[in-house]
């Protein structure tokens, strides 16, 4: 009864099969979509969840203002110089801690020239930010000291500025200074936000302080805690410290802001998850818009068959036959394409992986929801038609042109 059933149904669609293709390309779409979003979305978050890893879960940053929209304030009172050297001295399970200023200034070298990222600060930097020396030399004492004319570029400074050269021991231009080349730092590829960590120049401090920015601030202040089980303890020591520091008073809100790596990671995650589940809910109306075309069709279809319907009816067949008959129509359609718009979706999220560089992470119970959700759109907007074809009167069906 049921294969005679499924033939039947197969059998009709098959004798419209344009009409029928259109008809679940809306399922096709829906599927397809949902199982594209999320697929794309878990692996973007992934892969900022990788990106953000490599700076360390035990990082902290200390920034002068408040973050937040509206709340940064340019004119906060910036760190110094004596403010690195008591959180260096005073703070305890703490691995370094390295002052940062930077600028966007022209690096020069024969005919090339690009724009980069110059960063002022010490050795603690490389500690702090997880960077290795690819080839030369941190910089010494005495450089950092006196402010010497040194500096370690990125790879992209090298690969732009300098080509096939090794850049160690030439010189460069840097804004208006003349710096040598000591360090090419290793490869670290792009940030969790985004940005490239090969497009840079670190020197010393003193001498960006003297020779770049002309003052003696620090624009922010790297902590790497011992620990990332300690991070907590190292930022209320921060805040401690600075705030006397600063001479804030206990009713007095802070001017200075401290973020924890792990809370950043925490936050970013859960506003690519967010999106994810909004794209993929977006994606999902399509399934619905696909059941309204299943019924729309199947309805012209009751139409155009009455008159077989009214023969079948006439001849024996119960009005649950022909329930069932047009109801596995519908479901076939939709499982149909419910299959082919999971081989859709799997297609599109591999390529979009490989062109975002991105992981691909298969979340196997969206795919078996997508699947069956497709199923119950064919049943709930394929048992209306149906219902409306059993309940024809046999009489006026074969009267039916």
């Amino acid at each position: 009864m049921i294969f005679e059933t499924l033939k039947l149904a197969i059998q009709a669609i098959r004798r419209n099969a344009l009409r029928s293709f259109l008809t679940l390309l809306g399922i096709v779409i829906g599927v397809g979509a949902v199982i594209a979003m999320v697929t794309i979305g878990n692996g973007t978050t992934a892969k900022v969840e990788e990106e953000m890893s490599k700076l360390g879960s035990n990082l902290l940053f200390v920034l002068p203002g408040q973050l937040g929209p509206g709340r940064a304030s340019a004119s906060a009172k910036p760190f110094s110089a004596r403010d690195v050297d008591a959180l260096k001295t005073q703070l305890r399970n703490v691995n370094a801690v390295a002052p940062a200023s930077s600028a966007n200034k022209t690096v020069v070298y024969g005919s090339e020239s690009r724009s980069v990222t110059v960063v002022g600060t010490d050795n603690d930097y490389f500690t702090t930010q997880a960077r290795d020396i690819e080839t030369g030399r941190p910089f010494a004492e005495s450089e950092l000291r006196g402010g010497q004319a040194v500096c370690a570029i990125g790879e992209t400074v090298r690969e732009e500025v300098f080509g096939s050269l090794n850049p160690v021991g030439l010189k460069i231009r840097v804004d208006k200074i003349s710096c040598e080349v000591i360090a090419l730092l290793t490869e670290k590829g792009q940030s969790g936000f985004g940005q490239d960590q090969d497009d840079i120049v670190l020197m010393p401090l003193r001498t960006f302080q003297r020779r770049i920015a002309g003052n003696s601030d620090v624009g922010r202040i790297y902590v790497s805690a011992a620990d990332k089980s300690v991070s907590a303890k190292v930022q209320g020591d921060i805040e401690w410290l600075l705030r006397e520091r600063r001479g804030i008073s206990a009713n007095e809100d802070d001017d200075f802001a401290v973020a924890d790596m792990q809370q950043i990671v925490a936050a970013q995650t859960a506003t690519t998850t967010m999106l994810t589940i909004l794209l993929g809910a977006v994606a999902g109306v399509s399934l619905l818009v696909g059941g309204i075309g299943i019924m729309n069709i199947m309805l012209v279809s009751v139409t155009e068959r009455t008159r077989e319907i009214g023969i079948r009816l006439a001849i024996g067949a119960t009005e649950k036959q022909v329930l069932m008959q047009f109801l596995v129509e519908a479901v076939v359609l939709a499982l149909v394409g419910g299959i082919v718009g999971v081989l859709l979706g799997l297609g599109l999220a591999g390529a979009a992986v490989v062109t975002m560089n991105i992981p691909f992470i298969l979340d196997v119970n969206v795919v078996l929801l997508a699947f069956g959700f497709s199923a119950a759109v064919g049943v709930v907007f394929g048992y209306f038609p149906a219902r409306r074809a059993a309940h024809l009167n046999p009489i006026e069906a074969l009267r039916h042109e």
